[in-house]
């Protein structure tokens, strides 16, 4: 059986951690009120704020090498209302240059926690995007995900990691703007 450990228990961990339960995966969570905490699972999300990814490196890197990591970050300044990483970068790319010895992958982050929990958005079923430079790795998050009743579907190498936050950043904002709902979104439809 696959095991992931998700740091974070807010909306988003709660919706993903449903849907991969709903796979099969068995899950177990990482909060800022656990004292001390062995990363157990085979994939790993980071279902919390991109500002936190600083520190769960620091304080969890040597447990993460070897395994899956889903960044589901959006890296935004809420103040501003602007992307904080570098036009030619992405906060994906950042993780995998601290974590060498692990699989990082950019996913979920186009997803609101309403549309994994109606697993639509509108009339279409709820698609992951999952960009990443390991073949194998996006193909055991996406049979997770496709298991527990979504879509996914590979969108890339890394790089357009750049493209998705991009997307997410675009779907944050109208959201935030009250132009769309929280739980509207993006689809994609093949």
């Amino acid at each position: 059986m696959t095991k992931a450990t998700i740091f974070g228990r807010g909306n988003m961990g709660v919706a993903i951690a449903d849907i991969l339960v709903a796979g099969g995966v068995e899950v177990s969570h990482i909060t800022t009120a656990t004292e001390s905490a062995i990363v157990d699972g085979d994939i790993v999300v980071l279902a919390v704020p991109y500002a936190a990814l600083d520190g769960i490196v620091t304080k969890y890197g040597s447990q993460l090498g070897g395994r899956v990591v889903v960044d589901i970050t959006n890296p935004l300044d809420f103040q501003t209302l602007k992307l904080v990483v570098p036009t030619d970068s992405s906060a994906a790319a950042k993780l995998s240059r601290q974590l060498p010895g692990s699989r990082v992958l950019k996913a979920f982050n186009t997803t609101f926690a309403s549309a994994l929990i109606s697993k639509t958005v509108g009339p279409n079923p709820t698609t992951v995007l999952i960009a990443g430079d390991d073949a194998d790795a996006k193909t055991a998050l996406a049979s997770a995900v496709i298991d527990g009743g979504i879509e996914a579907f590979d969108s890339g190498d890394l790089t357009a990691a750049r493209e998705l936050e991009a997307v997410g950043y675009l779907q944050l904002r109208l959201a935030m703007e009250h132009k769309i709902s929280f739980t509207g979104g993006f689809s994609l439809t093949k």
